[in-house]
């Protein structure tokens, strides 16, 4: 994103889903709306169209969607003309699995939605091999991904991705847009067990 791209209005940093965030958010057409107004910056629903490859009603619905529970908003600084310009409410959102163990809908929320960044990552993993051959030697090396095995209990593990967190916001935080040879690159974490066999 450029800076000329940004919202003027700066969003919020960050906002934890309710149980009504994540039900609505569970939907795919919805979850890359959001990415792109936070990656790309305010936008008109035919720019999103243009953008996803998908219609104009289609992104226009959804985007009420969203708006009607706080994840995107009218942008009043593009405000004019007969197209509405939307961004995103948030930089980021999050939540604790354990927040939604009393609503059965919103956990299948968060299953759909976790999954939804599995395949996000699938998806972007093949399209960079094959596109990789493509990129200078440098960015060939800086991309990619690794493993790496513990044995922590869980409140150990809690402060060690708390800690990746920061190294990354960190980072984002002092990213310059205007750097030559800078590009937006996303990056994926995550930690699961090392499954043995059932428990």
């Amino acid at each position: 994103m450029t800076r000329d791209d940004r919202p003027d209005t700066p969003a919020p940093r960050e906002v934890r889903l309710d149980h009504r965030q994540v039900r609505v958010l569970a939907h795919p057409l919805r979850m890359r709306l959001l990415g792109a107004l936070r990656t790309s910056g305010p936008a008109t629903a035919t720019r999103l169209a243009e953008l996803l490859a998908t219609n104009t009603g289609a992104t226009s619905y959804h985007l009420r969607q969203l708006a009607e529970v706080g994840l995107v908003v009218e942008n009043p600084d593009r405000a004019g003309g007969r197209q509405r310009w939307w961004r995103a409410a948030h930089e980021v959102t999050n939540w604790e699995p354990t927040d939604f163990d009393d609503d059965p809908d919103a956990r299948a929320a968060v299953r759909w939605i976790h999954g939804d960044q599995v395949r996000l990552l699938v998806e972007h993993a093949e399209r960079w091999f094959d596109a990789e051959q493509g990129w200078s030697p440098a960015w060939r090396d800086a991309f990619g991904m690794g493993d790496i095995f513990l044995t922590v209990p869980p409140a150990r593990l809690e402060a060690l991705m708390a800690e990746v967190w920061q190294v990354l916001e960190r980072y984002r935080d002092e990213a310059d847009p205007t750097e030559p040879g800078a590009e937006q690159v996303q990056v994926f974490v995550a930690a699961y067990p090392l499954w043995r066999g059932k428990r």
